[in-house]
């Protein structure tokens, strides 16, 4: 039996069928679960996907944190459940303080669409571990709330701690503190970034490459050999 992964389609969501698409190149079975309803189906782990839900209306992510679904999320979140926040998804996480700080609007003010170089910062987490530390990747980004920002003790617990996970290389799309691009939490079970991996998963789209794709190996692999 193959590892179930859910996928939370909210009212503006945009990527859940590209996300349930790339748990599927990797191997595993992509789950449907609507932002009303509290039972996650019997997943062993969720993603968050991109989008605008609710509009980001107030902030982006604020309303989507007290949708039904998030209240059982973050229980099996707290109890080790591994759960990826891709872009909205992120927002979503440090809304639910699942993860720490906050987005705020690019710096520039406009929506950034681009490959953008990454670092693999961390290779320790659940969805990271078919990267290596210090591996550089091309994944997609597309946002307009993408500066992460935190208070600098935040800041430097997440980098004395190794919580950074991903860091923008090259170029700080966003103006988003320390370069960030993706952080994790202390247990390293939930992951947020605002790249989009699940569109660098086949070679024909995206990127042309497939730099994404360890996300969903790296979690299935954890999954199967749990």
């Amino acid at each position: 039996m193959t590892a179930r992964i859910g996928v939370v389609t909210f009212p503006g969501s945009l990527d859940d069928r590209d996300t349930q698409r790339a748990i599927r190149v990797a191997g595993a079975e992509p789950v449907a679960l609507w932002h009303k309803d509290k039972d996650l189906k019997q997943v062993d782990a969720v993603v968050l996907c991109g989008g605008f839900s609710y509009g980001d209306y107030l902030r982006a992510g604020a309303i989507a944190r007290f949708s039904p679904v998030m209240d059982t999320v973050i229980d099996q979140a707290r109890a080790g459940m591994p759960v990826l926040g891709i872009c909205n998804g992120f927002q979503i996480l440090t809304e639910a303080h699942l993860l720490p700080g906050g987005m705020l609007g690019n710096d520039h003010l406009h929506f950034i669409c681009r490959d953008q170089k990454l670092r693999v910062e961390n290779a320790d987490t659940a969805w990271t571990a078919d990267y290596t530390a210090g591996q550089e990747i091309h994944i997609p980004l597309k946002n307009m709330d993408g500066r992460y920002v935190a208070d600098r003790r935040t800041l430097d617990e997440l980098e004395a701690e190794g919580r950074v996970a991903f860091r923008y290389l090259d170029l700080n799309p966003n103006g988003s503190l320390n370069d960030i691009a993706g952080i994790t939490n202390a247990a390293g079970n939930v992951v947020g970034l605002m790249p989009h991996p699940e569109h660098a998963v086949e070679p024909l789209i995206g990127t042309g490459r497939t730099d994404g794709l360890p996300f969903f190996t790296s979690i299935l692999k954890k999954l199967v050999n749990a």
